[in-house]
């Protein structure tokens, strides 16, 4: 054989090798990208989804910089993780946008992967925290039925990962995948939401409280912090219905829970717990601290002027009783310790509706570790503090 054919040969196998090579690591990006678009496909909730997308998928394509910028105009989003006691703030690569046309503008007006260099001029609000900042970055419009609802957005450090004019096969599955899986969750989310709303005051329902009080319960074991109850009443609420109207009530109890609303943390549980009673769930807060917030909501309910038409304004009030639970750590009689929470602030608030409205009561401090001491104790009859 010649020393050209020689040559010629061993080209050609290095070719195939090269072929071969080439197939086996695209059989093995298959193979990642069906394990995820599995995940994202399956998953249950909203953070469990975002979860996949910033933190698995990066891992899995060994990807240096990636974050999800969701176009929510009206807060749906941080809402929904909010509801679910999930801060935002914890996941830097979650962004926000008000409007579609900042994603198309950074994408070139196009509902296709755009790749090419970061420009920070350009692209500083799609990385904000990746430091240092990627070389290369391929940025993919999330649409649904012709419409940009989100981007997710792929970094590289290596300058020739995502080249403009690179093929885009991927990338473009993997948008679409993403994007059908937050319709289809977000959609899962409102549905699940609507049997767990009250649809007046637009706030969590009685449904949704007795939930959380279980979780909330657990969470104070797990973590030995105290959690507090608060019951909330309106006074003479059937005056208002009888003078003014059942619509005027029920405007009422809207502009109510929204101020009670503002005086509340991200962590905190707001319910409407029936009729024109409302409950909340006060996570790693002490006694003096919910009474604190108690007394001021009660003023702040108080001072407001609740304007029923142009022409008619009247004052409301609350009663408020408070209850607060220091945990031992036994999770075995976690479903007692509830019962017992909500007990005591429901008793707290009927004493101070007895006693004169407007008003705060306190049920004092549950120990879970005497359990003894509150078998006994005979709710119509405990010692209560009050703050008027």
């Amino acid at each position: 054989m010649s020393e050209d054919a020689i040559k010629e040969t061993r080209l050609l196998k290095q070719h195939l090798r090269s072929l071969v090579d080439q197939a086996r690591q695209n059989e093995e990006k298959m193979r990642r990208f069906q394990a995820i678009e599995l995940q994202l496909i399956s998953a249950a909730n909203l953070m469990e989804l975002i979860e996949t997308i910033l933190y698995d998928y990066r891992e899995a394509f060994h990807l240096d910089a990636l974050t999800l910028m969701l176009v929510d105009p009206a807060n749906e989003f941080e809402r929904i993780l909010k509801d679910d006691n999930i801060d935002p703030a914890d996941h830097p690569d979650m962004l926000f946008s008000t409007t579609r046309e900042e994603i198309q503008f950074l994408s070139n007006l196009s509902m296709f992967p755009t790749l090419g260099h970061y420009k920070k001029r350009v692209h500083t609000s799609l990385f904000p925290n990746t430091q240092p900042r990627p070389e290369t970055i391929a940025i993919l419009p999330l649409v649904r039925h012709g419409k940009v609802i989100g981007c997710m957005n792929l970094g590289s450090y290596q300058t020739d990962r995502f080249e403009n004019g690179s093929a885009t096969d991927f990338l473009e599955r993997i948008a679409a995948i993403v994007a059908i899986s937050l319709e289809n969750t977000l959609n899962s989310e409102r549905l699940k939401r609507t049997g767990l709303t009250d649809p007046l005051t637009r706030i969590n329902n009685r449904r949704f409280f007795d939930q959380r009080l279980g979780e909330e319960v657990s969470r104070a074991h797990r973590n030995a912090e105290p959690l507090s109850c608060l019951f909330f009443d309106v006074d003479h609420f059937k005056r208002i219905n009888d003078n003014y109207g059942h619509q005027a009530g029920d405007q009422v109890l809207a502009e109510v829970a929204s101020l009670i609303a503002i005086q509340m943390r991200t962590s905190d549980v707001l319910s409407r717990y029936g009729g024109e009673e409302f409950s909340a769930l006060l996570s790693n807060t002490e006694v003096g601290k919910a009474m604190e917030i108690a007394e001021r909501i009660r003023i702040n309910i108080q001072e407001h002027p609740f304007k029923l038409d142009k022409h008619t304004e009247i004052n409301i009030t609350l009663s408020i009783g408070v209850a607060t639970l220091i945990p031992d750590g036994d999770q075995s009689g976690l479903k007692t310790y509830a019962s017992w929470l909500v007990g005591y602030a429901d008793r707290a608030l009927l004493h101070a509706k007895e006693t004169g409205r407007n008003q705060v009561k306190c049920a004092g401090i549950i120990h879970a570790s005497t359990e003894q001491q509150f078998q006994g104790v005979v709710l119509p009859n405990m010692k209560l503090e009050s703050s008027h």
